[in-house]
């Protein structure tokens, strides 16, 4: 033990280094001082950036890069520019407001990326913070971010998760959000089409999102329609309603299977049901789809197809006056039909059931003789069409003669 004196631990040397090396300052002078050089002929920009990649520090200093490339300097929280520090007059924020500029703005990211791949996590960090400090820009400002983000999009060089910056309250709540979307949308459809938007969209969990770009007071199917087709997004529009009535006959089924599985009295269905139909704005031939699923849905079918009959006509009888309720017009009935006709067709050992379950339906003053001739002349779909129809034979030409013997 020599001389009793503990030595003080040695810290680690590189910590301290990085700590003193995290100085953006002489990145963005080298950065600021060739974009300055190279002004606004973008080529030569790209041509910069993919030169100084070996230089320069990306990995660390990628924030630093993308604010100055977007907004001419570092940002400070909010979207206002760090005064002090050197900027550049040449970036997206001072370039030309229109598609041709954007789309070539575009291309210097793209190639960046491609160049160096490190910095794709980055750059979708950097449109996120940027979505957020919406408010902190003109609205020129605003515009071009939204073009460039829509083609950055429509191309798949970021995911549409970073709309989420979109559902921020404030900038839901001052029309920011809403505004801006409208720009990016058209930017996107105008790169690619309304089914890029919604696959991507679909992606991520958001095509069933896009109401809550509005306040919670505007967020109605009629206030998102009007909004967007009055900017001239009618496709966007046309999508999210549609979206909104998929997701509104999802919920009407679960709920319609919880009532029957409750064992709620048909009235009382009956009436919910003609609630939710007018509230949705559902035709009658959609609802019968809906309703006949529903009742198809809250029963263990038996395995045997010779048991599996009675058990579907049985059940069938028991809800005969809630499926009569939605099948007024001639349309629903057939739409009906098919329905049946499709899920004989689709559940196999219902195959042989087809023929009961519309005799019992007609019975049921369900069906109608005329409803059912047409099915089997002309309005029939293929699924297992020649089954059907010769399982039909013998009814139909019954139909027949009892018409004949009325006249």
């Amino acid at each position: 033990h020599r001389g009793g004196t503990e030595q003080p631990p040695v810290q680690p040397r590189v910590k301290i280094n990085e700590k003193e090396r995290f100085d953006p300052t002489q990145f963005q002078e080298s950065i600021v001082q060739g974009l300055n050089q190279t002004g606004s002929d973008l080529e030569a920009v790209a041509k910069f950036l993919d030169a100084s990649g070996a230089k320069l520090d990306y990995r660390r200093y990628a924030e630093t890069l993308f604010d100055i490339l977007v907004a001419g300097g570092m940002l400070a929280p909010g979207g206002t520019l760090s005064d002090d520090l050197t900027r550049t007059e040449f970036c997206l924020f001072t370039a030309q407001e229109d598609l041709e500029t954007m789309q070539a703005y575009a291309q210097v990211f793209n190639k960046l990326i491609r160049r160096y791949k490190y910095l794709e996590k980055g750059f979708e960090e950097e449109i996120k913070k940027l979505l957020l400090f919406l408010k902190g820009f003109t609205e020129s400002e605003r515009n071009k971010l939204a073009m460039l983000t829509g083609i950055l999009l429509a191309n798949g060089n970021i995911s549409a998760s970073i709309l989420n910056s979109l559902y921020n309250e404030n900038l839901v709540k001052e029309g920011v959000s809403a505004a801006f979307a409208v720009k990016l949308f058209k930017s996107w459809i105008n790169e690619k089409d309304i089914n890029s938007v919604a696959g991507s969209l679909r992606k991520v969990g958001m095509d069933n999102r896009l109401m809550e770009l509005f306040p919670a007071n505007k967020r109605s199917c009629e206030h998102f329609s009007k909004y967007f087709t009055d900017a001239g997004l009618k496709e966007l529009s046309d999508f999210a309603r549609n979206q909104q009535s998929i997701g509104a006959r999802k919920e009407l089924q679960k709920e319609l299977q919880e009532q029957m599985a409750r064992g709620d009295p048909q009235k009382e269905i009956i009436a919910f049901t003609k609630e939710e139909m007018k509230k949705s704005n559902l035709s009658e031939q959609a609802m019968i789809n809906i309703i006949w699923t529903s009742v198809m849905s809250c029963v263990e079918w038996n395995k045997k197809e010779e048991l599996v009959t009675e058990q579907a006509i049985k059940h069938l009888k028991q809800y005969s006056l809630l499926l009569k309720a939605f099948t007024s017009q001639g349309l629903s009935e057939l739409s009906l039909l098919l329905k049946i006709q499709e899920y004989c067709y689709d559940n196999i050992h219902f195959m042989k059931a087809f023929q009961k379950i519309v005799v019992l339906l007609y019975k049921a003053d369900v069906l109608s003789e005329e409803a059912i001739l047409k099915w089997y002349t002309d309005a029939h779909v293929a699924k297992g069409k020649s089954v059907f129809l010769e399982q039909m034979k013998k009814f139909v030409e019954w139909l027949k003669n009892a018409e004949e013997v009325k006249e």
